[in-house]
């Protein structure tokens, strides 16, 4: 049942005002009575019962039928609903929406990579190992696994907010690891991640992984090479930033300018004066752990 604030739903109101209409209705949750059954449990008279009856009848709460008993005719009651919504005409809580884009890990728009480097698509290598210039590859689109020991690499994509819709939260699921020449599954490495050119905080990968093979890692790529990362995601809402759970700045949605911007940038870096300069290497689908690409999710109201 679905009520409002407007006068037709007062008969209903009216009839929950009554701790002992409330009584009448716990009971009729449980099983069918009569009038009888009733007044015995509530230690009431039949008359006071059935005007109590009669109230939840005109609210549409309970229904009651004739049927036959030990002497005679009995009136059996039963509940109608199991459940009230009061629908109030202003919403204090907008239900989010949100919008989804799939980004490929290849589809940078930018980079800056020192050796060791490269880029693989799930069935093969692009380009030259350790050459920075095959970052501008045409094939480098196809790619689903790229590294790099320094530098950045940075994303946008179109923000298909109306000016009507409000940010509430933009997160970023991706699968990260450090690099290292091969592998190297101690070697933390200090990952800043800014969105719109505003550093929302960094991360510290502990290592680059090849103890075990990727799930999803082709069976042509080494053994001894970076196999999976770890998937990571970090959501900037309107109190602070986090990554799987834990606060990474005070850094919020509203200071990122995503009303007033036809493009999100992503960027992914290590930065000059990082205390760990570990690399990068970012795993899309068809590598690591988690058959993703980079999943960017922007949740409005």
């Amino acid at each position: 049942m679905k009520l409002d604030l407007s006068k037709n739903s007062l008969a209903v109101y009216e009839s929950l005002a009554s701790e002992t209409r409330l009584k009448i209705l716990e009971l009729l949750s449980i099983q069918e009575l009569n009038i009888g059954q009733l007044a015995a449990k509530l230690n009431l008279s039949s008359a006071i019962v059935t005007r109590h009856i009669q109230k939840l009848e005109q609210a549409q709460l309970v229904a009651s039928e004739k049927s036959a008993g030990k002497s005679g005719q009995q009136k059996i009651i039963r509940l109608r609903v199991d459940n009230i919504e009061v629908i109030f005409p202003k919403k204090i809580y907008n239900k989010f929406e949100s919008r989804v884009i799939n980004l490929k890990v290849g589809h940078y728009t930018d980079y800056s990579v020192e050796p060791t480097c490269g880029l693989a698509s799930p069935k093969k290598i692009i380009g030259k190992l350790d050459d920075p210039k095959y970052f501008m590859d045409g094939e480098r689109m196809d790619a689903s696994l790229v590294w790099l020991s320094d530098g950045y690499l940075v994303y946008k994509i179109p923000n298909l907010l109306k000016k009507s819709e409000q940010p509430e939260m933009l997160e970023i699921s991706l699968e990260l690891a450090s690099e290292f020449p091969g592998s190297n599954n101690i070697w933390p490495s200090d990952i800043s991640f800014f969105i719109n050119n505003i550093k929302v905080g960094t991360w510290t990968s502990p290592g680059n992984f090849s103890d075990v093979r990727g799930a999803y890692t082709p069976l042509w790529w080494e053994d001894l090479n970076s196999q999976y990362g770890l998937l990571k995601h970090l959501r900037i809402n309107r109190n602070s930033t986090h990554i799987d759970g834990e606060l990474l700045s005070n850094i919020t949605i509203n200071k990122l300018g995503l009303e007033n911007s036809d493009l999100i940038e992503i960027k992914l870096a290590i930065e000059p004066d990082a205390k760990n300069k570990g690399g990068m290497t970012l795993f899309g689908q068809g590598f690591g752990n988690h058959d993703q690409d980079i999943i960017v999710k922007l949740f409005y109201s």
